[in-house]
């Protein structure tokens, strides 16, 4: 045999593999049921034959378990997505009450300041009053003869 041949028949084996593998949603064993299925299928087929009752309980088992293969792989990535979603919102909430968190302090650090600079402007603005109303007093009584130098 030539080398062509070889590699043609192994390529053309590793695609039959592969495409009964992908059909069988990567199942090994429901593959293999699906090629012996297809095998007698097509030897029922070359004799002329029609396939009979048993063969056809076991085309069934096999689309079954094919069937039951696939809805495990989705419910499998259901599962995975929904604990990564999990994962990020559990992530989101954590960084939404940090932020609300420092937000509480910096108002709280912001309105302690406030205050403060509230306080001496009171401050500052008594004592000009009452500086004020000192020199004005003075004034008075200086010009009735109370006071004064």
């Amino acid at each position: 045999m030539s080398r062509r041949v070889v590699y043609g028949t192994g390529l053309a084996a590793a695609a039959g593999v592969g495409y009964y593998l992908y059909t069988a949603g990567g199942d090994p064993k429901v593959a293999q049921k699906e090629v012996e299925h297809d095998l007698a299928s097509a030897k029922a087929s070359l004799k002329g034959e029609r396939i009979s009752g048993q063969e056809a309980k076991k085309a069934g088992e096999e689309w079954a378990q094919r069937a039951g293969s696939k809805i495990d792989s989705t419910i499998n990535d259901l599962s995975a997505k929904t604990h990564e979603a999990d994962k990020t919102i559990a992530a989101k909430a954590s960084q939404a009450e940090s932020k609300l968190d420092q937000l509480k302090y910096d108002s709280a650090a912001q309105y302690d300041k406030t205050k403060q600079e509230a306080k001496q402007s009171i401050d500052k603005f008594d004592k000009t009053v009452e500086k004020k109303a000192a020199e004005a007093k003075s004034g008075i009584s200086s010009w009735f003869g109370f006071g004064g130098k």
